[in-house]
């Protein structure tokens, strides 16, 4: 039997096959197709940072991946411009996908932390905004009722009777929306004794308790005995409206204060109708008045004398920033009190100079220049009367309000001072209880039984009064440092505010005086 061969085409095939493989390694580079050579150049870059990726590959196997409709989806052919330079809109859905990616509880977690409309979260997020915008004392006053309005003004001032028995009145009109009062619109007419009387009837109640009570404007006298021996109505005098611009600041700053402006005394001052009961206590010259005078030196030889322990270091601190603040604000109000009179000099001065320049005009007889000056007369006049505003602003808007916090760092002072009549209250309670158990030791060493009930019964009414005193300084301490608080922010926004409303007056001012000078200008260079 002949020897059969192995079939020919196998060989041929390998042969083929490795003649194949040989033609694709051993061309040359040039000689490749231009798509070809790209994807090589490709390859042969990245095989450096393939190098380095294998280590990581299956770095992160554990990972699930979710089974969602976009994973059937084909890849999406981006061009190869795309790849090498991602815009950053691209690069953010990219972090975006790749976060997706991570594990649920993970992925759970960041949404929740990041998301602020995520149910269990937006509490948290609003709570946290909330605090970091508003402090424990805005949300107090907010509870408070400061949510509604109350607005006050005072007005048409007018004289009742004649001579020294005479008298001013005021209207006070009340808009408010507070539930507590009967009307939403009421007015009533009070006199200037009634607002004074209204003072001394919230700072008796809320002093003792660390509330800052805004102070009433004083008494003049020497003012109101011009009004009163003068026999004209006097009501659009300078002193009437300086005093109505007072009265209407005071009600408006105790109306501001969160607890006083629902005081039962307040209340009926702005809307009970007719007259109040007389304040006899109010005059300088009363019998109230002259004590008044006395418990104020009192209080001040006390404070020199009696020296207070003080372990708070805030309320060393702020005591020693209302005493410069009070310094300071006295010494800028004398300023602008100072500026006021030389505005109105210069007010006076250009008016003087107005006169004089328009009798020159008509006495001179060149007709350029006569008209010329005559322009330049009537353009002083109206100079004067914005010189007249300016100064009228100084005082009611900038002045005024360094008067007021004048007065209320003085009320500020009397918050601390009674502080410290509480703690010397407690500290003399302390040491009477002391004395008392003393007595009781030594009637107890004297076999004085008969005498020892009397003597407990004594120390356990001066141990109430001990721990009474120790409630009340904490109550104050707290009262004060909320109210110090409250003060500080009500006095920034109100320097704000005035200083901003200040300022625009004097630039619109200097524009208009500035308007007043170009217009004047061409009439000069006209003269030949």
């Amino acid at each position: 039997m002949a020897t059969r061969e192995p079939p020919p085409f196998e060989d041929q095939e390998y042969e083929e096959n490795e003649q194949d493989n040989d033609d694709l390694f051993s061309s040359p580079p040039e000689t490749k197709a231009p798509e070809q050579k790209a994807v090589m150049e490709e390859v042969d870059m990245n095989d450096s940072k393939d190098d380095d990726d294998k280590d990581d590959l299956f770095a992160d196997a554990n990972t699930e991946v979710p089974l969602n409709d976009s994973a059937d989806k084909p890849a999406e052919v981006v061009p190869e411009e795309q790849k090498e330079d991602p815009t950053p809109e691209d690069e953010k859905k990219d972090d975006d996908e790749d976060d997706s990616d991570k594990a649920p509880a993970t992925t759970e977690v960041s949404v929740t932390s990041a998301s602020a409309a995520a149910p269990t979260t937006t509490k948290t997020t609003t709570t946290a905004s909330a605090s970091a915008g508003k402090s424990k004392e805005e949300k107090e006053e907010e509870e408070g009722g400061d949510k509604f309005s109350l607005e006050i003004s005072v007005g048409n001032p007018h004289k009742k009777g004649d001579g020294m028995s005479s008298y001013m009145v005021y209207d006070v009109n009340t808009k408010t929306t507070i539930p507590a009062f009967q009307k939403s619109d009421f007015s009533v007419t009070r006199r200037f004794s009634d607002f004074l009387g209204l003072h001394d009837k919230l700072t008796e109640k809320h002093l003792m308790l660390g509330r800052i009570v805004p102070p009433a404007p004083e008494k003049s006298v020497i003012g109101m005995t011009k009004i009163k021996m003068s026999k004209e109505d006097q009501g659009s005098s300078e002193f009437v409206e300086k005093r109505r611009a007072a009265l209407e600041r005071y009600l408006n700053r105790t109306a501001a204060h969160p607890v006083l402006r629902m005081d039962p005394d307040f209340r009926e001052f702005l809307e009970l109708n007719g007259d109040l009961p007389k304040a006899t206590n109010t005059s300088a010259l009363s019998g109230a008045g002259v004590m008044r005078l006395f418990n104020k030196v009192g209080d001040a030889v006390g404070k020199i004398t009696f020296k207070m322990d003080e372990t708070d270091q805030w309320f060393e601190e702020k005591q020693q920033q209302v005493e410069s603040l009070d310094t300071h604000l006295r010494k800028l109000h004398g300023s602008v009190e100072a500026l006021v009179v030389h505005r109105k000099d210069l007010s006076q001065m250009t008016g003087s100079f107005a006169k004089s320049a328009a009798m020159l005009a008509n006495a001179e007889e060149h007709t350029a220049l006569s008209r010329a000056i005559s322009q330049l007369a009537e353009i002083e006049e109206k100079i004067e009367q914005l010189h007249e505003d300016q100064a009228d602003t100084d005082f009611y808007v900038f002045a005024e309000l360094l008067k007021d916090y004048v007065t209320l760092i003085g009320a500020v002072k009397d918050v601390f001072n009674q502080r410290v009549k509480v703690y010397k209250a407690w500290k003399e309670a302390e040491s009477m209880l002391n004395k008392k158990r003393e007595a009781k030791v030594k009637l107890e060493l004297a076999h004085k039984s008969d005498k020892i009930p009397q003597a407990q019964s004594e120390i356990e009414e001066w141990e109430g009064k001990v721990e009474k005193g120790q409630e009340d300084f904490e109550k104050i301490s707290e009262n004060i440092r909320k109210e110090v608080a409250r003060f500080d922010k009500k006095r920034v926004r109100d320097f704000k505010i005035t200083i901003i409303n200040y300022l625009e007056t004097l630039m619109n001012n200097q524009q208009q005086l500035i308007k007043y000078w170009e217009t004047f200008l061409p009439e000069a260079k006209a003269i030949a």
